[in-house]
């Protein structure tokens, strides 16, 4: 099948319709001839992942957690400082939650690509908008 490559503009966008949006595109679920054990989903490309906005109180209550496996090995990182230092982060940690948890989500995953700002590597890729 081929695949296509789309661009999504991250600014002023909530976090979590966005991710969803991209997660379909990546998965398949846009097209016709959608089947859950094949591979056919596109590209997508998101730009301005540091202008990402979250509804409600989220900016200041959610939080990141990660631990190491020893004791006391919990770590959580706030929204507001994961959003200054690691913007990519957020778009890839709400995307990977909405795909399938097996071999076919993390190769979907790879096909996604967030960027800080406006430029991208994907000049020469036949790119299309992601519609809303």
């Amino acid at each position: 099948m081929e695949k296509q490559w789309y661009i999504v503009d991250a600014e002023n966008k909530v976090l979590g319709r966005l991710a969803t949006r991209v997660a379909r595109t990546l998965s398949g679920k846009n097209k016709v001839t959608y089947t859950p054990n094949i591979d056919a989903g596109d590209f997508v490309i998101c730009t301005n992942a540091e202008k990402v906005t979250v509804t409600g109180t989220k900016e200041k209550d959610k939080y990141y957690s990660r631990y190491s496996g020893y004791q006391g090995g919990l770590k959580k990182t706030p929204f507001g400082k994961m959003k200054k230092e690691h913007p990519e982060r957020i778009i890839l940690h709400a995307v990977k939650g909405m795909l399938p948890k097996n071999k076919l989500g993390r190769r979907m995953l790879k096909r996604l690509k967030v960027y800080r700002g406006t430029n991208h590597p994907h000049v020469a890729q036949k790119i299309e908008l992601l519609k809303w």
